[in-house]
């Protein structure tokens, strides 16, 4: 089994609300971020995918608050693959800064042919490429949201 995949990113001003935390949407971009650089990682960009003719859709998204990130605080993104069925990838992300786990979230993603958006398998050189992030669920990822409230 692998391990997750960790990127960094610094809270910027605008991403906060009123009470100077970071506004609670901004977390998914956070995780989309994460989700883009592990693309980079295991294919080369993003863009390597769809040239293949497959793209990959949001089906599902669970969040669970423990705290908020503040401006310039740099925070970390940790992205375990726990699941890979036919044509959805299962993701459980952990927000954190430092020790603090700020934000769980489990998320699904769905395969899709990108020239008519509907479900295709998942291919195999994908499955692959994703293979060193793939972590059983309950078995090396940081503590996800795999507890639901």
């Amino acid at each position: 089994m692998g391990e997750p995949f960790t990127h960094r990113l610094r809270v910027r001003f605008h991403e906060c609300d009123v009470q100077g935390v970071v506004f609670n949407a901004h977390y998914l971009t956070y995780i989309d971020i994460a989700i883009t650089e592990l693309w980079r990682a295991a294919l080369g960009s993003y863009e390597a995918m769809l040239d293949r003719g497959v793209d990959i859709v949001v089906a599902d998204a669970h969040l669970r608050f423990h705290g908020g990130g503040r401006f310039d605080q740099e925070l970390t993104v940790e992205l375990a693959i726990t699941q890979m069925g036919t044509t959805s990838i299962v993701s459980d992300n952990r927000i954190a800064y430092g020790d603090n786990t700020l934000v769980q979230a489990t998320m699904v993603h769905v395969t899709v042919d990108r020239a008519t958006m509907t479900k295709t398998p998942i291919p195999d050189w994908l499955r692959e490429a994703l293979s060193p992030w793939l972590v059983a669920a309950g078995d090396g990822s940081p503590d996800h949201a795999r507890e639901r409230p």
